[in-house]
């Protein structure tokens, strides 16, 4: 809802943080006309927080409505893919024209730069305005509102306490760090003290009153986080700095791991602005080459997940590279096969189909041109891929190339965990961080009557 002049008096203000990925530092380039691989050059250092800039007026602060009629503003320095840039604007001036205000605008980074200072002369709306009326033209950023329903779901539920593993660099220290912040994980930091106190140091934040389990090395750390687990000391596990076969090692082993009667699997949890609703993809980063009876664990999964993320009755696309059984295509075989076992009640929860190219799975249009009469075809919530070679490029392609934000968790396992990756930015860990516990959520039992 916008502002409107006499609600703009002087020292009223606004902060706005945005964590910058890689398509939105493509997009600004790309528009700058400056192409500098994971930078926006200094000559578009200028234009990306303008846009900053623009948005937080056009949005929020007076809003739709508004124009900046004026600006004398200063640039300097660039911006990097995972940078999280601050805009604070705060009025100084309300000039008695019943329309304009001064206000003062910056941008900085989290290091302290500031990359955007100066003045701004702004017309306030005449008339209060939402921003979805006709007439309102905003070029802003994709706001995920997908994701943001996680967070709601999350609302008002306790913080999960969650092992994060060898959290011995800025990245997978900060991120645990700022979902504790949002409510959503009490973090217990499992790794070498002195390299977590580093890593914090690095990062400019404090460790006070955050749990450290002080052990020697990444491999040290994936067996005590594991054993906090089946102790339930803790109710999820996070990835943090070491490599992903260390830790799934200790979660996989026979004797002291986290297995479950289920197959362990993991599911993309996906933003995808071009898609009118959240798409699990599933199984994009365990199962390498996934038989029969390891699908119907790992659609299970996916539609368990669904379940707890408020989807009813979720539809599962079963891809291949083609609609019609084929005997030389074992993924068509396979598909044709989960969906009788869905008919007979080996598979529970959802609304199967199978084989459908990836076209006519999330295509209405190219569903009908093939003559394809599905309910789930053109309309999938879920989308199994036939390997994790395909799941993976899937989830990949939508990232990079559609603007997709994704969250990701492992399933099967006695807690939930996530495999954060070297190339998450903060919110896609904070994402992660809140499937996460709704998911430790979920698992645990109903309270007694």
């Amino acid at each position: 809802m916008s502002r409107l002049h006499a609600e703009m008096t002087p020292g009223t203000s606004v902060r706005m943080e945005r964590c910058l990925t890689v398509a939105d530092v493509g997009l600004l380039a790309m528009l700058s006309g400056v192409q500098n691989g994971p930078t926006v050059a200094p000559a578009a250092g200028g234009f990306a927080t303008r846009v900053l800039i623009s948005a937080a007026i056009g949005l929020q602060f007076p809003g739709p409505g508004s124009a900046i009629v004026e600006e004398h503003l200063v640039f300097d320095g660039v911006v990097r893919v995972d940078d999280v840039i601050t805009t604070e604007l705060v009025v100084e001036e309300q000039i008695p024209d019943g329309r304009h205000v001064r206000m003062r605008a910056s941008c900085t980074n989290v290091q302290g730069q500031v990359l955007a200072a100066g003045t701004l002369r702004v017309a306030c709306p005449t008339e209060r305005r939402e921003a979805s009326q006709p007439g309102d033209v905003t070029v802003a950023l994709h706001r995920y509102r997908d994701l943001e329903a996680l967070y709601e779901r999350c609302r008002g539920k306790p913080p999960v306490r969650t092992a994060i593993v060898h959290p011995c660099d800025v990245d997978s220290l900060v991120g645990p760090l700022e979902a504790a912040e949002h409510g959503l994980i009490v973090p217990v930091l499992v790794g070498p003290r002195r390299k977590i106190e580093a890593a914090a140091q690095a990062a400019g934040v404090s460790l006070a009153g955050v749990e450290i389990v002080d052990v020697e090395h990444s491999h040290a750390a994936a067996e005590r986080a594991v054993a906090l687990a089946r102790e339930g000391n803790v109710a999820a596990l996070m990835k943090g700095s070491l490599h992903t076969d260390e830790l799934m090692g200790a979660v996989v082993s026979s004797a002291t791991g986290l297995r479950t009667g289920r197959r362990i699997s993991h599911v993309f949890v996906m933003d995808v602005p071009t898609y009118p609703k959240p798409l699990l993809i599933t199984d994009a980063a365990i199962n390498i080459q996934p038989d029969l009876e390891t699908k119907r664990d790992i659609v299970q999964n996916a539609i368990d997940l669904a379940h707890i993320l408020g989807i009813a009755q979720p539809k599962v696309a079963i891809l291949s590279a083609v609609e019609t059984i084929n005997p030389k295509l074992q993924a068509t075989l396979d598909a044709a096969a989960l969906c009788k076992m869905a008919d007979r009640g080996q598979i529970t929860g959802g609304i199967l189909d199978g084989p459908l190219a990836f076209d006519n799975a999330i295509s209405t249009a190219a569903a009908q041109i093939k003559h394809i009469t599905s309910p789930v075809a053109g309309d999938p919530d879920i989308l199994l891929a036939p390997n994790l070679e395909a799941g993976n490029m899937i989830a990949k392609q939508l990232s990079y190339l559609a603007a997709a934000r994704s969250a990701g968790i492992v399933l099967g396992t006695r807690v939930p965990i996530v495999l954060t990756s070297r190339a998450d930015d903060a919110r896609t860990r904070e994402a992660s961080a809140a499937v996460m516990a709704l998911v430790a959520h979920a698992k645990q039992p109903a309270p007694q009557e």
